[in-house]
């Protein structure tokens, strides 16, 4: 059996458990903090709405505890405690909470992200939203779906026939600045709206499952869009940088899109890209 064939099972326990502890902490309440970053790249923010909560080092802790004992031989590149080597040739990129800000002010839409990767390349893609009970799966080559029903991007031919997704990072200058920009430009495509869910991982399902014809941000980090990236190409999507360039695996832009409707976008997109 692949190691990829062992490693569905893992992500499955581990997210399925990680969603259980989140939904305790949402029904019983949370207290959130501002997220400090030691050791990080200078311009890593550590602001009053970067926060984190005990549901997102708890879940982590819970992950972790499960790809540990069952592949101790395996990487792991984790948001809250845990950045270990990207060369790895078994990696699993994990965030427990995607979707904190929703999280701590009790809006229920958030999810555990759960990637894997061989020598470099998605082999699994697993977001689950413990809320709905939705389990979105992609394992390289066989297709993405949406608990247990097979997803493909949508069919639609031009920007003026869907709905787009965005994403803000913390940065509340330039950055900013270029999104809404960007927003601007995609309204004067006459796209029937934009919708700012704030939870990366799951616009990207959002993307595979044709919700959104286009979703794009200019800063995420791997575990926002290591599993949905792997969603989007296996629902017949197509993702990569800002500028239509292959992603990274590093802190990047991310513009993710049926295939007939990336081009379009990436001229938006890259329009307004910060340097």
């Amino acid at each position: 059996m692949s190691q990829d064939a062992l490693a569905i099972d893992v992500a499955y326990e581990a997210a399925e458990a990680a969603g259980k502890v989140l939904l305790e902490h949402f029904h019983a309440g949370v207290t959130a903090r501002a997220k400090q970053t030691p050791g990080s790249e200078a311009h890593e923010p550590s602001l009053s709405y970067n926060l984190v909560s005990d549901a997102d080092l708890d879940a982590e802790r819970t992950i972790l505890d499960r790809i540990r004992s069952a592949r101790p031989h395996d990487a792991v590149m984790s948001e809250e405690t845990h950045q270990e080597m990207r060369t790895a040739e078994r990696l699993w990129i994990v965030d427990p909470l995607d979707g904190t800000n929703n999280f701590t002010h009790g809006i229920p839409h958030f999810a555990v992200s759960i990637g894997y990767l061989e020598g470099g390349q998605p082999k699994l893609g697993i977001v689950h939203n413990p809320v709905t009970g939705d389990w979105f799966v992609a394992q390289s080559g066989r297709g993405a779906t949406l608990n247990g029903k097979r997803l493909s991007t949508t069919s639609a031919d031009r920007l003026d026939e869907c709905l787009v997704g965005v994403g803000f990072y913390y940065d509340r200058g330039a950055m900013m600045r270029a999104t809404l920009e960007a927003v601007e430009s995609f309204f004067g495509n006459s796209i029937h709206g934009i919708r700012r869910m704030g939870t990366a991982s799951l616009d990207l399902c959002y993307v595979a499952a044709g919700r959104f014809g286009v979703f794009f941000e200019y800063e995420l980090l791997p575990w926002d869009y290591a599993a949905g990236a792997l969603l989007v190409t296996e629902a017949g999507g197509r993702i990569t940088d800002g500028r239509g360039r292959p992603l990274s695996w590093g802190r990047t832009s991310v513009v993710a899109a049926s295939k007939r409707l990336h081009a379009p976008a990436i001229e938006i997109v890259e329009r307004y890209h910060p340097e």
